[in-house]
């Protein structure tokens, strides 16, 4: 995996992407390996390296980023009844750039 997949591949257009949400600094779209039937991630579009560092971002992509997972939270709560919202830091992190995992149902592998 590349140390960066969202900038490299998905939000440069080498590795086509679903979308489900968009604004002008987010995008939200299906897993491209999902690990739940319903697999969504959100990520702003410039790069952001954690939520503990923003890097040169300011607060209000944060709160922006916060807006769109809500948004797709809540619609994956309304097609499954459930959903879990997760972000990785550190060590946990694969990808060295901010981004939220919106699923449900059980992990596919």
């Amino acid at each position: 995996m590349t140390s960066d997949f969202y900038c490299e591949e998905a939000l440069s257009g080498r590795t086509p992407v679903t979308v489900v949400a968009e604004t002008s600094g987010v995008l939200a779209f299906h897993h491209t390996r999902p690990y739940w039937p319903a697999h969504i991630v959100v990520v702003p579009k410039v790069h952001v390296p954690s939520l503990v560092d923003l890097g040169g971002a300011d607060e209000a992509l944060l709160h922006e980023v916060l807006a769109v997972v809500r948004r797709v939270a809540e619609q994956v709560t309304r097609d499954h009844g459930a959903c879990r919202v997760v972000t990785n830091i550190g060590e946990y992190q694969d990808s060295k750039h901010l981004h939220f995992h919106v699923g449900a149902g059980s992990p596919l592998r």
